[in-house]
C-alpha cells in the first residue's frame, strides 16, 4: 500500500469536528480546510470559545453547521464519526480535545486524526472503543516505499504542484479549487492530499511529514502515478503543496518536486506578506527572483528528454485580510508586475488559473 486510504464510507460519513479553540486560530486550519471543502457533511463544530455563533461570523466560511461546548451537546445531531481538526504545535492533543475524543468513542463513534501522535495507540482511548468502530490515525507512512526515480516525468497528463512563499498560505486550498474548476469543465483531475486536512478532505493521500526522508521522493511519486492511473493527456493531477522555499524550518517542497516531477508550479502567495508569517525576521525574497529559483531547482533531476520545461504559470493570491477593493488592487498589482495570471481562487474561482496550469505550450 503505497497510498494512505481512508476506512470504508468516511467520506460520507456525518462528522463533528473537534476545534476547540480552532475556530479563530491557524492551529485551527484541518478544522477550517474541512468546513470550506469537505464535501460530505458536517453536523456539529465543538468549540467552547465560540459557541451558539454563526460560523459565517467568526470564519468568513458560509457553512451552515452549529457550534457547540461539547461533545454532548452534538449527540443530538447524530455524527458517525468525531475528526480532530487542530493542528497543534508538536503534534500532541491537548486535554479538551482528548476529553471530547474520549467522550465520542464511548458514545460509538468513529475518530479519525491526523496528529503525529497516534490515537489509535492510546490504552485509554483504544479501550473505549467499541469492537465495530475505527480509529484512523492517517499520518502514518505507507507500506511498501522506494526511493524516487523520476518516474512521473513520462506521464503524458498534466501535474501540477502548488508552491507557497509561506507555510498556511492555501496551497491545499488553491489546488482544491482547482480541482472544483476543472469538476465543472467536466475535465479529468485528481487531488493528492499530502498533508493531514488534504487526506481528510480527499479520502487519500500521503502524509509526507511521516515519511522517512530518503523515501519522502518515493511516496509522493507512488502518489501522483496512483493518481493518474487512466487519466486521458489533458488529465491533471493536482499535488497539494507542503511548507516553503522560504522558510528555515522546511524540507518538504523538494521531495514534492522531485516525486511530482511537474509540468508546471502554481505559486501560492499572501497579499502583502513580505516575511515569513511566524518568523517575522526572516524576509521574504523578491517574487521575481523566487520564480526564477523555483523554475531552475525545478528543472534538475530529470531525465534526458523530459517533455516539460516546469514553470510557474500561475500565481494564487490569498487575500483573506484584505477587502474586496483593496483585494483587486493587490491581484492587478501583482499581474502587472510579474506578468503572469492571478487571482484568489476562494474569492473569485479558479478558472484562469487552470486555464494556466495547464496550457500546452
Amino acid at each position: 500500500m503505497t497510498v494512505m486510504h481512508a476506512p470504508q464510507g468516511f467520506r460520507e460519513m456525518k462528522a463533528v469536528l473537534l476545534q476547540h479553540g480552532g475556530l479563530a486560530s491557524l492551529t485551527g486550519k484541518t478544522g477550517l480546510a474541512m468546513l470550506r471543502h469537505r464535501p460530505g457533511p458536517i453536523v456539529a463544530v465543538i468549540d467552547p470559545d465560540h459557541v451558539g455563533q454563526p460560523l459565517v461570523s467568526v470564519t468568513g466560511i458560509d457553512r451552515d453547521v452549529p457550534v457547540v461546548s461539547e461533545l454532548a451537546e452534538a449527540l443530538p445531531f447524530s455524527p458517525e464519526v468525531a475528526v480532530v481538526g487542530l493542528a497543534p504545535s508538536g503534534g500532541m492533543l491537548p486535554d479538551a480535545v482528548r476529553r471530547d475524543a474520549l467522550a465520542a468513542l464511548k458514545a460509538g463513534l468513529h475518530l479519525a486524526s491526523g496528529l503525529h501522535t497516534r490515537l489509535g495507540e492510546d490504552p485509554e482511548l483504544k479501550a473505549a472503543r467499541r469492537a465495530d468502530r475505527w480509529i484512523w490515525d492517517l499520518r502514518q507512512e505507507p507500506q511498501q516505499l522506494q526511493v524516487g526515480r523520476a518516474r512521473a516525468s513520462a506521464l503524458h497528463c498534466h501535474r501540477v504542484l502548488a508552491v507557497g512563499t509561506d507555510m498556511a498560505v492555501g496551497k491545499m486550498s488553491a489546488c482544491l479549487e482547482l480541482l472544483a474548476a476543472a469538476e465543472r469543465r467536466s475535465l479529468p483531475a485528481r487531488f493528492v492530499g499530502t498533508g493531514q486536512a488534504g487526506i481528510l478532505i480527499s479520502g487519500e493521500g500521503v502524509a509526507l511529514d511521516a515519511v522517512r526522508v530518503d523515501y519522502a521522493t518515493g511516496a509522493v511519486e507512488a502518489a501522483v502515478l496512483s493518481a493518474s492511473r487512466d487519466l486521458p493527456p489533458e488529465g491533471v493531477v493536482l499535488v497539494e503543496g507542503q511548507g516553503s522555499l522560504c522558510h528555515p524550518g522546511s524540507s518538504a517542497t523538494l521531495p514534492l518536486l522531485r516525486g511530482s516531477q511537474p509540468s508546471a508550479l502554481l505559486l501560492v502567495h499572501r497579499a502583502g506578506q513580505v516575511s515569513i508569517d511566524r518568523l517575522p525576521q526572516i524576509p521574504l525574497p523578491p517574487m521575481k527572483d523566487l520564480i526564477l529559483q523555483m523554475e531552475a531547482l525545478a528543472s534538475w533531476a530529470r531525465p534526458a528528454g523530459a517533455p516539460e520545461q516546469p514553470h510557474v504559470r500561475g500565481i494564487a493570491l490569498n487575500t483573506a485580510r484584505l477587502d474586496e477593493t483593496n483585494a483587486r488592487i493587490a491581484v492587478e498589482a501583482i499581474q502587472e508586475d510579474l506578468n503572469l495570471p492571478c487571482t484568489d481562487p476562494i474569492r473569485w474561482g479558479a478558472e484562469t488559473l487552470l486555464d494556466a496550469v495547464t496550457r500546452n505550450d
